[in-house]
């Protein structure tokens, strides 16, 4: 589907939906950071831009990257924007839970960056930051370790489909929408925008091709342009060494990321006219349930995030992530009919009519159960085979188990979501003549986690019981210090 879509987005000269629905969360007041670093060096602070309101950008200039007092210097400017916009939703709360009830913020922080490179320009920044001291040599200002870890929170949630606490626009609009470009040109949003919308006079190709000339439309970083390199910063950077004025470095900088700074803007406008599917506010809930437990975490007096897990916090992470990719597949799939036909395409989902049905048929078992039949007709290719149960977006809460296959027909034996007599309730089992999709996606339901060892009790097999952590100063030696 996304390659014939690809494929209609050159010969129409625009970009192709592929979703009919927003499948992330959009807040209402995000942050927006866009980063530079310096080239050749891991996560070197350059400059960036950061902010929540379009028309009132915070620009932040590191003069001499190779400074360690600059950087952190950056890094502190950083931590005062970004740790009162974080600490903002921490004030109110709502109690959820009815077996068990628990606290959670009604609202969460959502930073947003131009592309992938930015999310791992916030991990390392983190990596390089959560460790640092306060006191004792080269001493930091106390914003500067908690910032570092909430960087590395955000990094570290943005492994988990479907979280939306940190997001790429490139990777947000991409998933939402086929360009007649290749996935790696993609990657520029410049290139991305002027596919979707492009500006008024001037074809999609056109506008992607004057998009990709760095001379005219600079890189989202952070990585910056060769020749920006050499022929703007070089010169300025020497000019702060020479007369101690970082005007020229900082103008440099500014004209990087103020044609950026309003890409991302269009961006939010552009994925804010979708409107948003059915399953992410469930998704927004899960961001908000571990944006409270770090915050209790961080109150605690909780240590940072280690730099590698034990073997029983790696599996259990593991469990976690394979649950959420499960999660998030199934819901879309289930909010979006463009995205369910993907999935046709592979046999695994059909589309049909119902041409028979017995709504009322009851088996005998241990006791008397109501087990309707209905048969669907299609003419999907169907790669699927008797036992197997599947499920259909309009009735999400109903099994339906294949009884028979035969020539594009299939036999359906339903149970749940009817009530709970004898007597179907009205509505709940599909009608001759109506039209259904059943794939054999499902979202997984809330269960108890397995059973994993304690971390004392670590099997010999994965290196029997680790070491208490405790954070050292080797911890912070990041490639960037």
């Amino acid at each position: 589907m996304t390659a014939y879509a690809r494929a209609e987005a050159v010969q129409a000269g625009r970009a192709q939906p592929i979703a009919s629905v927003r499948h992330a969360h959009l807040s209402t007041r995000p942050l927006v950071f866009v980063p530079l670093k310096l080239a050749g060096e891991a996560a070197a602070p350059l400059g960036a831009m950061a902010g929540t309101h379009r028309d009132d950008p915070h620009l932040l200039v590191v003069p001499q990257p190779r400074n360690r007092d600059l950087r952190f210097a950056f890094v502190t400017e950083l931590a005062e924007i970004m740790l009162p916009y974080i600490e903002s939703f921490q004030q109110a709360s709502e109690t959820v839970g009815t077996k068990e009830p628990y606290e959670r913020f009604l609202d969460a922080p959502q930073i947003l960056v131009p592309n992938p490179g930015g999310i791992g320009f916030t991990r390392l920044l983190g990596r390089s930051t959560r460790f640092r001291q306060t006191d004792g040599p080269y001493p930091v200002d106390p914003s500067v370790p908690v910032l570092g870890r909430w960087l590395t929170f955000l990094a570290e949630r943005t492994e988990f489909a479907g979280a939306s606490t940190l997001l790429a626009m490139t990777e947000m609009l991409a998933l939402h929408w086929a360009t007649g470009q290749s996935g790696t040109e993609d990657g520029n949003l410049a290139a991305l925008l002027a596919w979707i919308a492009p500006p008024e006079g001037m074809t999609s190709p056109k506008a992607a091709s004057r998009a990709e000339n760095p001379l005219l439309t600079p890189p989202a970083g952070p990585a910056t342009d060769p020749g920006f390199d050499a022929v703007v910063l070089e010169p300025a950077i020497q000019a702060y060494d020479t007369t101690g004025s970082p005007a020229q470095v900082r103008s440099a900088i500014k004209s990087q990321l103020e044609p950026t700074w309003q890409l991302m803007w269009q961006a939010v406008d552009v994925l804010r006219a979708l409107p948003e599917g059915a399953s992410v506010a469930d998704r927004w809930a899960r961001d908000r349930d571990e944006f409270t437990r770090y915050t209790a975490h961080l109150t605690g007096g909780g240590p940072p995030q280690a730099r590698l897990d034990s073997a029983v916090a790696a599996a259990m992470r593991l469990e976690r992530l394979e649950d959420a990719q499960a999660r998030y597949d199934a819901q879309r799939a289930f909010d979006d009919p463009l995205v369910l036909a993907e999935h046709r395409l592979t046999g695994t989902t059909f589309a049909g009519q119902v041409i028979a049905a017995d709504p009322t048929r009851i088996v005998a078992g241990g006791r008397r159960m109501l087990r309707p039949l209905i048969t669907v007709h299609t003419s999907d290719p169907i790669r699927l085979a008797p036992g197997q149960v599947l499920r259909s977006p309009a009735r999400p809460g109903q099994k339906a188990e294949i009884i028979e296959l035969d020539a594009g027909r299939i036999t359906l034996e339903l149970s749940g979501g009817m009530g709970n007599s004898l007597t179907p309730r009205a509505g709940s089992v599909p009608e001759i003549g109506e039209r259904l999709t059943y794939t054999d996606l499902e979202v997984p339901s809330p269960r108890r986690r397995p059973p994993f060892p304690s971390r004392e009790n670590t099997p010999w097999t994965h290196g029997g019981p680790p070491p208490e952590y405790v954070p050292t100063d080797e911890d912070a030696q990041e490639a960037w210090s």
